[in-house]
């Protein structure tokens, strides 16, 4: 990052359950990858920044865990899940999660994006239909909340395998396709110019309270979903939190 980054209007904290592997595809391959992905993005405003330690440890001590510090979705009992999941709900932020079956893509070569020097191009296409959802979403705010065009900051939590530098430079090639006209799939495209290559970095899980609230939205539509898995298949703690975000506007003022 660099020493002087820009200024920025949002921070979306992204995380993810399950793995990127498509070569082998459970239930396809009995020890393939997970049948699913699901990467998750919890957007708040930068002046709310400061106040995401305290919102976390609200829950945490709501929640009367006293093992641990932080907030991980799987340590969690199914009656701590459904708590925690009605507390973020509540809080002034908004959630995305996009889930993507990966059973049609085992195995799957893609030409076009295996040009573009990566190991993850799969992790990098799944980040790109993430992004597009939160710069829209931010873009068609940022007047209102700052009354001037302001990006949004991007923090990843680490994961093993992942190399982010190659997440940032693809989305960087994704601009310079917009600019010249060339960008391949026109439907939907990230609002690059929400993006800035200076405000993408990646965190430790355990050093970020945002990244452990997105961590709770990943896991909790994963485990909502995976009814293959070999983890436990539970839709609670997903329709909770999604019945209290009906009665509430996410990123409220």
């Amino acid at each position: 990052m660099a020493n002087n980054p820009p200024e920025y209007g949002y921070i979306a904290y992204i995380d993810e359950a399950g793995d990127p592997g498509t070569r082998r595809v459970r239930p396809i391959d009995p020890n393939g990858a997970s049948e699913w992905l699901v990467l998750s993005a919890v957007v708040i405003r930068a002046s709310r920044e400061p106040t995401v330690k305290t919102w976390l440890s609200n829950i945490v001590n709501h929640l009367d865990i006293r093992q641990r510090s932080d907030l991980h979705y799987r340590t969690l009992s199914p009656t701590r899940k459904l708590v925690a999941g009605q507390m973020i709900a509540q809080l002034p932020l908004r959630g995305f999660a996009i889930c993507s079956n990966k059973k049609n893509m085992r195995d799957y070569k893609n030409a076009r994006a295996s040009k573009i020097p990566s190991q993850q191009w799969f992790y990098n296409w799944c980040i790109r239909l993430l992004l597009e959802r939160v710069t829209a979403f931010c873009a068609g705010r940022t007047m209102a909340d700052h009354g001037k065009q302001l990006p949004v900051k991007i923090e990843f939590s680490e994961r093993g395998g992942v190399r982010y530098s190659q997440t940032a430079a693809y989305q960087y090639y994704l601009k310079l396709q917009q600019e010249g006209n060339n960008i391949y799939l026109k439907k939907r495209e990230p609002v690059t110019k929400m993006l800035d290559w200076h405000l993408m970095e990646a965190h430790p899980h355990a050093e970020r309270a945002g990244l452990q609230l997105s961590d709770f939205v990943a896991s909790s539509f994963y485990q909502a979903i995976d009814c293959l898995g070999p983890g436990e298949w539970d839709t609670a703690a997903n329709q909770s939190a999604k019945a209290d975000h009906g009665k509430r506007g996410w990123l409220s003022p």
